[in-house]
């Protein structure tokens, strides 16, 4: 990782951990150009009441995202789901509820004050199915096929190295398994340049990938059955979007024909 890239990743840890000292302290946090502005873009408003009200208020108050993952990945019974940038935790005891106790909810950050309120969120929810994971989400600490789903809420816009991003979830995912990610995402007119205007990288705009982009990303990591659905604009031509993809039951290499024998 070249010295640019250490440094925006380290602004965003930095900011997400005082937005979780923040919490801790009885505030409330949110995504967008402070942390801590309530913006109804972003945050725990984009969660059912009956979401929020079964949930501890640390974990409402700690939503950071443009939307909520549980709402879409279509989650079961008895599946492991993996949350990438999972913060204080809202959508991993989401997802710990619906896939039920003989299911597993995996958190993965990268930010030890998240973290620590990730677990004590836990606590105080009771959730026995849960685990949370100190790593990034471009080098994740669990093996190959090991998950059935992976869910992100508004934090792969915020990765330096998104092809590594794709790769790990891809590599992650059993096959047969899927995403269901909300990110935000630019209009293909908009540049790069024209993002950043919009807001910085770590208020979940300047690295925001477009349509285009996004797409071509899951594809060259093997993903199929690719949708993204723009769900509400958070700035002029960016939106937070559903994002849905299925790492393929067989590999492309393993569908060919086989040759026939030699003489």
């Amino acid at each position: 990782m070249n010295g640019e890239n250490t440094d925006l990743r380290e602004t965003v840890r930095r900011r997400y951990a005082e937005a979780a000292l923040k919490v801790a302290e009885g505030g409330t946090a949110c995504c967008g150009p402070e942390p801590t502005e309530v913006d109804e873009n972003f945050g725990s408003t984009l969660y059912g009441d009956d979401e929020r009200g079964a949930l501890p208020v640390e974990a409402v108050a700690a939503s950071l995202g443009c939307g909520n993952p549980t709402a879409v990945a279509g989650l079961r019974e008895g599946e492991r789901v993996l949350d990438l940038g999972s913060g204080g935790g809202i959508d991993v005891l989401l997802s710990a509820r619906r896939v039920g106790p003989t299911g597993k909810a995996y958190g993965l950050d990268m930010t030890d004050e998240m973290l620590q309120l990730a677990l004590a969120n836990a606590r105080k929810a009771g959730a026995a199915n849960v685990e949370f994971l100190k790593g990034t989400i471009e080098a994740i600490p669990l093996p190959a096929n090991s998950v059935d789903v992976v869910i992100s809420n508004c934090v792969i816009n915020l990765s330096t190295d998104k092809p590594d991003v794709f790769a790990e979830t891809f590599r992650v995912l059993r096959p047969g398994g899927r995403i269901g990610l909300c990110d935000v995402v630019a209009d293909d007119t908009l540049t790069p340049e024209r993002r950043a205007e919009r807001g910085d990288h770590v208020g979940c705009m300047a690295g925001a990938l477009s349509f285009a982009e996004y797409r071509r990303g899951l594809e060259a990591a093997g993903f199929t059955d690719i949708e993204i659905t723009p769900t509400h604009a958070v700035a002029d031509g960016m939106y937070s979007a559903l994002v849905r993809a299925t790492r393929p039951r067989q590999s492309a290499a393993a569908q060919l024909p086989v040759p026939p024998a030699g003489p």
